[in-house]
């Protein structure tokens, strides 16, 4: 499969460092890093992103993240090497992530266990970061870009 384009975010003037300002911004609503990454991770499967899977499942390698951590975002609810809190994290984003996959897209036991988890701050983080995941699978997946293949 051949790229579409240049990643828009190179096209149009200021997208690049505005988006980045706002991930930015997002890490520093007190979320831990290792779980917007996973979160970034599990968002990009459900999605189909190939570049935003390489990228995350790279940069998680190199964190303090395990090869099974990675490995099992997928099967998150089997696998016994996530926290509740990190379970809390990618449920919200599954749910969010597929919102016309059912009449309540994130129903209140999926909302009300990531509040237990994370305050109101952090969960506006989470919710943001989640959106801003999909703008990046979407964009890139509309345009086919290549794993590996940053930024042109």
């Amino acid at each position: 499969m051949s790229q579409r384009m240049t990643n828009p975010v190179m096209v149009v003037p200021d997208a690049l460092p505005t988006l980045l300002g706002l991930s930015k911004q997002i890490s520093k609503a007190g979320v831990p890093q290792q779980t917007l990454e996973l979160v970034h991770l599990r968002t990009s499967q459900i999605n189909g992103c190939a570049a935003c899977i390489h990228m995350h499942a790279r940069d998680l390698g190199t964190s303090k993240e395990t090869d099974e951590r990675f490995l099992m975002a997928a099967a998150w609810r089997e696998a016994t090497c996530f926290s509740d809190a990190e379970r809390a994290a990618l449920a919200l984003a599954e749910a969010v992530t597929r919102l016309s996959d059912r009449a309540d897209p994130v129903p209140d036991e999926v909302w009300d266990e990531a509040a237990r988890h994370y305050s109101e701050q952090e969960l506006g983080g989470l919710v943001m970061h989640v959106g801003l995941v999909n703008f990046w699978n979407r964009m890139n997946v509309t345009t086919r870009q290549v794993p590996g293949a940053y930024g042109t």
